[in-house]
Formats: structure tokens, C-alpha cells, sequence
């Protein structure tokens, strides 16, 4: 099948073309052309065979007719204004590309595509535009290199992934087809997400995460789980919770695609490196070493909103913006010829925010809905946006004007760049001290900005005012935190980890826990348990650890307060509501990711609602979908 889909779109291209090679790179079939004209003028024909045989196609030079490296170079620093900020430009001849990284990419492509095509006419090599993040970022960096370093044996392995996808089995009888998923992690619990899709032709999985709690691995011994049949891997989002085993599967030998936006995927390496460093100081084993972040990088094939793509021979994968955080998805898998459609929302949140668009909704078809319930129960009633606002803003007007500072435990990713966006649109007149990876997150998302609100990418593109780059927002080295808790001056301090269980918080709370004037602020979810959780109960005096390994009592004579709703989860409304708004009605709603009385009340209420199929499956329980 894959020779005679190659043969087929050989025989649609004129004769005069001058292929050199042609071949699958994952779900894209790729030419190469000793053709100049061809290579710079075939949109017209290249688009009427793909909407033929409804296959992605590249067009790339080959190498005979590219321009010397140096002397493209020279050109495109030439063709390309000034204030396009060009950071870098390599060339990839394995692919024919010339990679040019810079902080406009927009100046680089040119009003109507021009400066791009002029640089395609004239140096005969395909542009690969990226945009440098705004601040300095060593993951995007490591990541990029990386994947430049390897493009010998991603070709290969995209190849191999492309070949496998467009073999299909001969004489499959349709009338035996049949879908399942199996609960592997996440269901009836909050952590550890992981559903198992098996259909004759496909094993795909929609996520490996740890369970933050215990650190418990999904259920990877279940007897449905076999990784040497897996094809596909497809990660709605980088918290640890849904991503923290993924490296694990490649350190155990798979060699399959990972499938994500690359925001997650640059997101994964920084939190999956975090986790790998965070069990090392607990004292406990990683389950993977760094190397194992590597290979998963290399095996990873990133896809835009929307972008649909064939990853097995009967499955095709869409993501759709989640509202959760910085790249996150709704994973959307088409199985068979319109067979059965299945979304998984991950994570989600359908509702407004500073920093992202709510949750997709418009789904052609959808017969089965995978959905989360953090917030499911019926109290889960979120305030509303503006409320959250106001509250949280006068917590910090008052602790202003006592002369005090505020200590913000956050999650490194989305919920402090939420906070920071908001500081930013009210114009915070104060410093705002960030620490600990939350700078590190940051620098991320100003790699991506077309994945922000469209709010923040009117603010960015037009008005050329990120917020993250404002004055008031000050990184803090290990050795400047105690200048920072000694200071009189108010200030803000936003600081990892969200729940107090570790980090530089810790050292900021020991300093400023004895000043009445000032206030700690939680903005999230503080888990049974851990420090955050006591200190929210009312405890004035808490165990704290000391340099030397010992523990001490300290006493907590600052204000405490909470502000709920500054949450990357939908509330109760909005999750009924995104069910409601739903452009395909589902036939089938199976509940996950939320504690077991949550689950069960939300399903049933949904069932009532919507007079559909509701399911609550406990982990290790498999469900026929057909």
C-alpha cells in the first residue's frame, strides 16, 4: 500500500520535474527536486494532488541546486530587515532547509509571504522560520540543538514512522472491527492520567503520568498493555501528572512517535528534568535517567491547533486548544472511515483567562467524550472571572500598604504566568520578585506566543507589549533571595512549589513567616497533607527543616489567605457547559481525573442532563466504545 500511494503521486507531477527521491516522513510525503522552478513555483499542482489523495506534501531542493551555506547566509541577512532580530541561521541539508531563528518572525515571512519567497527564489533552499524566545531560554535552546544534531536519524525514524502508518493490512474484514480503551492511571483518582486506545490495527496511548502524591507509576503491567506493540503516544499536556512516565516507556524501549504541540514538548523537558532532579534531593531513585528525556525529545513529532494527522493505519489525531495551560490540547482521534471519533480533554478549562482561549468545542463528531472532573461535584462552583480579579488584587493592594510583602506559592507553569498577566494588565506598581523554574516556564512561553489568548497576542504582535518582559518583574538568584525577604520596600515574591513541599518558598516563608505585615497567598490546590494545607487549616506553627538536617518549629505570624478560582481547571458550570456547547453531542461520556465522589455525581448528572451514556470505570477496567 505505501509503494502504491508513492507510485500514485509520482504519476500526478509533470514529467519535467526532476525528482530525485520521494518518501514518507511521518503522515507528509516529501519530494526532493533538481527542478528550480519546481521547487519555487509548484503550490498550484502540489495542492491539487494533496486534496486528490488527501496527503500532506513537502517540496524540498535537492542539494545539487541549493546555494553555498555561506553565500545564503549573506543573502538572507541581506533580504531579511534588520528588525527582524535574526538570533541565528543553520542549514540542515539533510532536509534542504535553512533554518532562521528570530524575534519577528513576521519581518522574516514578509507582507503576503514576499521576504520568504524571495528567499526561497534566490538561495534554492526550503526556510524553516522559528521564533527566539524574548527571554533567554536554556530548554529551548538544548531542545533545538538536540534536533538539529539528530537530523540524520529523524529522517530515518520519520520515515520509518510514515511507512508503518500508510501500510494497510489487506483483507480486513470491516464487520470485525471493534474499539476499546482501557484505564491505566487517572480514573476515579486525581494524577497518574493514562488511557489506552486498541483497535485490530492501532495501540495508542493518551498520556503516562505520575501520581504527585506517591510518585505511582499508571498501570503499565496491565495485561492489555503490551510496549512492544504501542504505535503512538499522544500528551495532551506537560504537568507530571500526565507526562512524568513518558521517558520511562522510551528508557524501556520504545521507539514509537510521541505526539504533542511544541510548546509541551519543550514544557515536558523542563518539568520531566525537574522530576528527575526532585527525587534525586528526596533521596529516592528516578525512574529514568536525563539521557531518557533525550530520546524522548528525538522521537517526538509536534503538531499545530488543528493540524490533522494520520499516526496509525486507521487513526487520525487533531488537537484542539484546552484552556489548561501553554500548548495544552483536547486530543481528538478519528479511528476507521468515519468508524467512531473519541475526545479526551485532558486537563481543561472552559472559561476566560488572561493567558489562554478557553476550550474548542467545535467538533465535527464525537461519539465518545473522555473528560476530567477535578472540579465535578455539584459545590465546585467557581466565581466568577472578574470577582477572582478583585479579590486577589485587593489581598495585595492592603499588604502594600502596610509595607509588607506577599508570598505567592505557585506552580511553576500556567498558574504564574496567569498571576504575572494579570499584574501586568492592572499595571502593578510594585516589584514583582519571581524564583525558583517559574522564570524558566516563562522564558517558554515567550518562544510561543500565537498559543496565548488572543487578548495577549494583540498586545504582543500590535502593540509590541509582552507583559512578561515588564520592569516590574525581577528574576532572583539563589544568593540575591535574602537582599530580597531583608528589603522595606513592598513587594510581590511569586515562588515554586505551589503546595510548600520544597523549593526556594520554603526560604522566602522561614524569612518573612514572623512579619505580621506580611501576607502568604495561595492562588492553588493544596494538597492533603502537605505544608501548604496546614498552614491553610490554621496551624501557627509548622515543622520546618533546618541547614543542618534538623527540624525546628517556626511561627507563623503573617496573614494567610486564599483566593479560589485562579484555576487551570473548569468549575462545575463550566464543565456541564462545555458538554452543552459541544457542536457534536456525544453518544458516550466516560468520567475521569477527579476524586471517586466527584466522578460518580458528575456522571450522573451529565447522564440526566443530556440523556446519554455515562461511564465512571475504576483503573484497570476496560470499556468496548464498538
Amino acid at each position: 500500500m505505501t509503494i502504491s500511494i508513492l507510485r500514485e503521486f509520482e504519476k500526478r507531477l509533470p514529467s519535467d520535474v526532476e525528482i530525485t527521491e520521494v518518501k514518507f516522513e511521518g503522515s507528509e510525503i516529501v519530494i526532493y527536486t533538481k527542478n528550480k522552478q519546481f521547487f519555487t513555483s509548484s503550490e498550484e499542482i502540489i495542492k491539487q494532488i494533496v486534496r486528490e489523495l488527501k496527503k500532506r506534501v513537502e517540496v524540498r531542493p535537492d542539494l545539487s541546486i541549493t546555494m553555498d551555506a555561506e553565500k545564503a547566509k549573506k543573502l538572507i541577512e541581506k533580504i531579511v530587515p534588520e528588525g527582524a532580530g535574526i538570533q541565528a541561521i543553520y542549514f540542515e541539508p539533510e532536509l534542504g532547509k535553512v533554518v532562521i531563528e528570530a524575534q519577528k518572525p513576521g519581518l522574516v515571512i514578509g507582507k503576503g509571504g514576499e521576504t520568504y519567497k524571495n528567499i526561497k527564489n534566490h538561495t534554492y533552499w526550503l526556510p524553516k522560520i522559528e521564533r527566539a524566545p524574548a527571554l533567554k531560554s536554556d530548554i529551548v535552546r538544548a531542545v533545538r540543538n538536540l534536533l538539529h544534531s539528530e537530523i540524520d536519524y529523524r529522517k530515518k525514524f520519520l520515515n520509518k514512522i510514515g511507512t508503518r502508518i500508510n501500510e494497510k493490512g489487506e483483507g480486513i474484514d470491516r464487520n470485525k472491527e471493534w474499539i476499546r480503551i482501557s484505564a491505566l492511571g487517572g480514573f476515579r483518582e486525581v494524577g497518574r492520567s493514562c488511557v489506552l486506545v486498541q483497535t485490530p490495527h492501532s495501540n495508542i496511548l493518551m498520556d503516562c503520568g505520575a501520581d504527585p502524591g506517591s510518585d505511582n507509576p499508571p498501570y503499565l503491567t496491565a495485561p492489555e498493555f503490551d510496549l512492544e506493540k504501542l504505535d503512538a503516544v499522544c500528551l495532551s499536556h506537560s504537568h507530571i501528572d500526565h507526562c512524568a512516565y513518558i521517558p520511562y516507556l522510551y528508557e524501556k524501549g520504545y521507539v514509537g512517535p510521541l505526539y504533542c504541540t511544541a510548546p509541551t514538548r519543550d514544557l515536558m523537558v523542563l518539568l520531566c528534568l525537574d522530576y528527575i532532579d526532585v527525587c534525586q534531593k528526596n533521596g529516592k531513585t528516578p525512574p529514568y535517567p536525563k539521557k531518557a528525556v533525550e530520546k524522548t525529545v528525538k522521537h517526538t513529532i509536534t503538531l499545530d491547533y488543528g493540524e490533522v494527522s494520520d499516526i496509525t493505519p486507521d487513526t487520525r489525531l487533531t488537537f484542539q486548544p484546552s484552556g489548561h495551560l501553554l500548548g495544552s490540547s483536547l486530543v481528538h482521534l478519528h479511528i476507521g472511515d468515519g468508524l467512531h471519533n473519541i475526545l479526551y480533554t485532558g486537563d481543561f478549562r472552559f472559561g476566560p483567562s488572561r493567558l489562554l482561549e478557553p476550550a474548542w468545542p467545535q467538533f465535527q463528531r464525537v461519539e465518545t467524550l473522555i473528560m476530567e472532573s477535578t472540579y465535578g461535584s455539584s459545590a465546585d462552583v467557581l466565581p466568577k472571572r472578574t470577582e477572582i480579579e478583585e479579590e486577589f488584587l485587593q489581598v495585595i493592594d492592603k499588604t502594600m500598604k502596610q509595607g509588607g510583602k506577599v508570598l505567592i506559592p505557585s506552580f511553576a507553569v500556567e498558574r504564574a504566568q496567569e498571576l504575572m498577566s494579570i499584574l501586568a494588565y492592572h499595571k502593578f506598581q510594585y516589584p514583582v520578585y519571581i524564583d525558583g523554574m517559574i522564570w524558566d516556564a516563562t522564558a517558554i512561553h515567550t518562544a510561543y506566543p500565537e498559543y496565548l489568548s488572543r487578548n495577549l497576542q494583540r498586545e504582543i504582535f500590535h502593540r509590541g507589549n509582552n507583559p512578561f518582559l515588564s520592569d516590574m518583574f525581577n528574576r532572583v538568584a539563589p544568593k540575591e533571595r535574602n537582599s530580597v525577604i531583608d528589603s522595606s520596600e513592598p513587594a510581590v515574591i511569586i515562588s515554586t512549589s505551589g503546595m510548600l513541599v520544597g523549593g526556594p518558598v520554603i526560604e522566602y516563608l522561614k524569612g518573612l513567616a514572623e512579619g505580621k505585615n506580611n501576607t502568604l497567598l495561595f492562588i492553588g490546590y493544596q494538597g492533603e497533607g502537605t505544608l501548604g494545607r496546614r498552614i491553610q487549616k490554621g496551624w501557627k506553627e509548622v515543622p520546618i527543616s533546618t541547614t543542618g538536617g534538623k527540624t525546628r518549629g517556626l511561627e507563623i505570624k503573617m496573614g494567610i489567605e486564599t483566593v479560589h478560582g485562579l484555576t487551570g481547571h473548569s468549575g462545575r458550570n463550566q464543565l456541564v457547559g462545555y458538554v452543552g456547547r459541544l457542536t457534536s453531542r456525544p453518544e458516550r461520556i466516560i468520567v475521569n481525573h477527579g476524586e471517586n465522589k466527584k466522578c460518580v455525581e458528575l456522571a450522573r448528572d451529565l447522564h440526566r442532563l443530556f440523556r446519554c451514556e455515562t461511564l465512571v470505570p475504576k483503573n484497570l477496567e476496560s470499556v468496548r466504545l464498538r
